[in-house]
């Protein structure tokens, strides 16, 4: 007969995560329980026990799951951020800002200022920036549909003054980006797409400006042919025109 000299207790977490491109949600937790292994006999009926209680456990372990991932960009200060969504046949919920714990993840700014805007399918806005000292940090993400964001940095001290990079920003998922001072930014509309985001300063008239979006320099492609664009942003400045 098998003796077992010591107790061991193992807390078994079971993860069941889908990735699809950039798209980061936590689908379902099978369970989250203590082992306690002191009579081999009672295996089988701990994972009965497992199996009777994973709704409860379900509902009490939630919390434990970080509420937002945090992923820093190659280009420094860009940061995405991704939400966990906790879903039900009710529909989902997922918090899309806590102060806390932003700060401790590198955006630690107060944010004075939300902006909002509907755009159709093939709508280009940007590149838009305020210059110093009215430069704005920006929250970006989704309402509804998906847009390729674009930003490009602006800050002549930086090893990647000139570079552009491209995010896709999906309501499905509710990823969004901070895109702080000294970078220009703009997107296209993928669909149909409410845009909103937090700034971290104020409108600002006098220092407004922005870079054309189909600069020579940049040369960022767009994905699209024939886009929608304002007049006032058809006249921007070329990024060599930049003071």
């Amino acid at each position: 007969m098998l003796k077992v000299r010591h107790s061991y207790k193992y807390l078994l977490v079971f993860y069941q995560i889908k990735f699809s491109n950039i798209e980061h949600r936590i689908s379902n937790i099978k369970n989250v329980y203590l082992l306690n292994f002191t009579n081999p006999l009672n295996f089988v009926n701990n994972i009965n026990l497992l199996v009777r209680e994973n709704k409860r456990l379900l509902i009490q372990k939630k919390h434990y799951l970080s509420p937002m991932q945090f992923q820093p960009h190659e280009i420094q200060g860009l940061i995405e951020c991704i939400p966990t969504k906790f879903s039900d046949d009710r529909g989902h919920f997922y918090e899309s800002y806590n102060k806390t714990l932003f700060t401790a993840n590198g955006i630690p700014h107060d944010f004075v200022q939300d902006n909002y805007s509907w755009s159709k399918k093939g709508v280009i806005r940007g590149l838009h920036f305020q210059y110093e000292p009215f430069g704005q940090g920006k929250l970006v993400r989704c309402m509804t549909g998906k847009v390729m964001d674009i930003v490009v940095d602006i800050r002549k001290e930086s090893p990647t003054y000139g570079q552009h990079t491209k995010f896709i920003l999906d309501s499905a998922i509710g990823n969004m980006l901070f895109v702080p001072s000294g970078f220009a930014h703009g997107f296209v509309a993928l669909e149909e797409t409410i845009f909103v985001y937090k700034c971290t300063n104020f409108w600002n008239k006098g220092a407004e400006s922005g870079i054309l979006y189909n600069d020579p320099t940049l040369n960022i492609d767009w994905g699209i042919e024939n886009p929608i664009v304002s007049e006032k942003d058809l006249v921007l400045p070329t990024f060599s025109e930049l003071r």
